[in-house]
């Protein structure tokens, strides 16, 4: 058979036959005296198999160690790995499609795409004109899916729904211009600590990663008085997270 042969028989192209002998995953047949290549049933079953194994999605460097293992057991060992990536793939276009239903369900808003569980959580908020309200709404916008997750949204929702939440960012509304050493913000500090449910640290996951200069990108978010109030809340959230997993 000349290469058009094999390669229609076989149902690749010329080139990739060539392109798999200059790769060496195929061997050159020899040449007759008119420099056509020659190949034989041999040549066709093994193209045959290369075909079957890059269509299953292995790279040609995995094809490459199946067909040196006539024993099979690295085609085993490879079609595991390949079964539990396109696992992994399939749970990651489900968790996309997730996301797709949620924003066709609308209705769609500038901060999307944003996470099914977020979606809802900010669903079931009031409604506040609230500059320091509208803040956290952009600050769990920029940490969806980093820190947050189902569990960490289903914690927050009781506090996110509660209206009793909404007198609290009015007091910290009413520190915008303020300076660091205002009275009132102890107690507001200590009121919003007070606010957050047992659950909610729970839910925060002990690997959960940091971002270097995040906390003082925050802060500088805030007018000096409003990035006092946070600067204490974070100090003691901390402060009763390590209390909570050391007992």
């Amino acid at each position: 058979m000349r290469i058009g042969e094999i390669a229609a028989l076989v149902g690749v192209t010329s080139r990739t036959v060539r392109h798999y002998h200059h790769i060496g995953l195929l061997p050159e047949p020899q040449r007759r005296a008119n420099g056509y290549r020659v190949y034989s049933l041999r040549d066709a079953i093994l193209l045959a198999r290369i075909r079957r194994l890059t269509e299953l999605g292995l790279a040609l460097d995995e094809v490459r160690d199946v067909l040196a293992d006539d024993a099979g057991r690295e085609l085993a060992e490879v079609l595991g790995e390949l079964d539990a990536d396109l696992a992994r793939q399939e749970h990651e276009i489900q968790q996309r499609r997730r996301v797709l239903k949620a924003l066709l369900q609308g209705p769609l808003t500038p901060d999307a795409p944003l996470s099914p569980a977020l979606i809802e959580l900010l669903k079931g908020a009031p409604a506040t004109t609230s500059p320091a309200a509208a803040k956290d709404r952009e600050h769990l916008i920029l940490m969806d899916g980093i820190v947050g997750g189902d569990a960490v949204y289903a914690a927050l929702r009781p506090l996110a729904e509660d209206p009793a939440i909404l007198p609290l960012y009015e007091r910290l509304d009413e520190l915008d211009g303020a300076e660091a050493d205002d009275p009132r913000i102890a107690a507001l500090a200590d009121d919003l600590v007070a606010a957050v449910p047992d659950e909610l640290l729970a839910a925060i996951p002990e690997d959960g990663p940091t971002a270097t200069g995040f906390e003082q990108a925050l802060l500088a978010d805030y007018s000096p008085a409003q990035a006092e109030v946070v600067r204490r809340v974070m100090e003691q959230m901390t402060a009763r997270l390590h209390d909570r997993r050391a007992s």
